[in-house]
């Protein structure tokens, strides 16, 4: 009984059985119905960090669908108005997180979004190189994916 999330998971698929629906939406509250099922229970299972991991990939998640609407109004307004304000840059983003997971889950991040494309990763993985639609100022762009992308992903799979 160790991997909570194996028992999240089973309660959402009893939840959907138990209503005879096997939809997103039913497993969507089945995992959440589970999920504040398990949190009630969690001093039987002694310390675990599952909670607060869960609720650090939802963090992120909303941050990424956040960016993922914002960076898609942004490029569709640019393409629909006769004056381009795209300033394409390639900008190097040097990296806290070392573990090649982390890395490839930030860098598919930005890929994701519109308006931006990681390109690649330096071979001694220190240095994420990423082209932006719209850089006016490479630090701002730095900054943004520091404190942004990169500090979710890190307290999310840590």
């Amino acid at each position: 009984m160790k991997n909570l999330l194996e028992i999240n998971l089973l309660l959402a698929i009893g939840w959907c059985a138990l209503f005879g629906r096997f939809d997103f939406a039913h497993l969507v509250a089945g995992f959440l119905v589970g999920f504040a099922a398990l949190s009630v229970v969690s001093p039987l299972f002694g310390k675990t960090f599952y909670f607060l991991r869960v609720l650090l990939i939802v963090r992120l998640l909303a941050y990424f669908v956040w960016q993922l609407v914002m960076s898609s109004i942004q490029v569709a307004w640019d393409v629909i108005t006769p004056v381009q304000k795209s300033r394409p840059a390639i900008v190097a983003i040097p990296l806290d997180i070392e573990e090649p997971r982390q890395i490839t889950v930030l860098a598919n991040l930005i890929s994701l979004t519109p308006g931006s494309l990681s390109l690649d990763v330096s071979p001694d993985q220190k240095t994420l190189y990423v082209h932006g639609m719209f850089v006016d100022d490479p630090e701002e762009m730095r900054r943004k994916i520091k404190s942004g992308f990169e500090q979710k992903v890190r307290d999310a799979m840590q």
